[in-house]
């Protein structure tokens, strides 16, 4: 419901301006180091999008330091956000959307749903309904989601808009399959195509954010 959506927005807004802080992408270096590194730094690794890619949440002083002392062979991006999503510092906003989630009952997705908490394929609205709350203090495992979309034999990706993030992605780490980012109201008519070009196949959603 639209309105889960508005107070979703409402609680994470709320819990942003309670602490100061932010979020920084890793490029490269070795996995577990830099994992090792953000934990040492009292960060949490909130978007684990595979490809080399993670990024790092927390408090500013946090990221400050950490860019001081940064993995090796690592590039440090910060990203323009408000706050540190998905981590600790959204915990005021997850009671607040599990309260409104509460009055809703949901029905069972048509087509299974890629949970980005672990990957996981949720066949159960309210499971879905459950995790989409909890995600909100929840880091992103885009990897875990890839490896679910190969294991299911996925050919195709239609990313929708705001989009571009997660095909750029989709082409390192599922290399082969055909990918489409709807930008404009043209490309709904090539998605339409694709969909039709690769029925048959593996079809799956996931619930991840831009």
């Amino acid at each position: 419901a639209l309105s889960l959506v508005a107070e979703r927005g409402r609680g994470m807004a709320d819990a942003a301006a309670r602490t100061e802080t932010g979020m920084t992408a890793v490029l490269g270096g070795d996995r577990e180091q830099v994992l090792a590194a953000i934990a040492a730094a009292g960060l949490t690794p909130a978007n684990d999008n595979g490809s080399g890619q993670i990024v790092a949440a927390g408090t500013t002083a946090q990221l400050a330091a950490f860019a001081e002392n940064p993995p090796e062979k690592a590039r440090l991006r910060p990203l323009s956000v408000a706050g540190a999503f998905h981590t600790e510092h959204m915990a005021p906003a997850v009671e607040r959307v599990r309260a409104a989630a509460d009055t809703l009952s949901p029905s069972d997705p048509v087509v299974p749903i890629l949970s980005n908490a672990d990957g996981a394929v949720v066949e159960s609205g309210k499971e879905y309904l459950d995790r989409l709350v909890s995600q909100i203090s929840s880091p992103v495992r885009w990897d875990a989601c890839t490896q679910t979309l190969a294991d299911l034999g996925v050919t195709a990706l239609i990313e929708l808009t705001p989009a571009g993030t997660l095909t750029g992605l989709a082409k390192r780490a599922l290399r082969g399959i055909d990918t489409l980012a709807v930008k404009t109201p043209e490309d709904i008519e090539r998605a339409g195509a694709l969909i039709k070009e690769h029925a048959g196949t593996s079809a799956a959603g996931t619930d991840q954010e831009g």
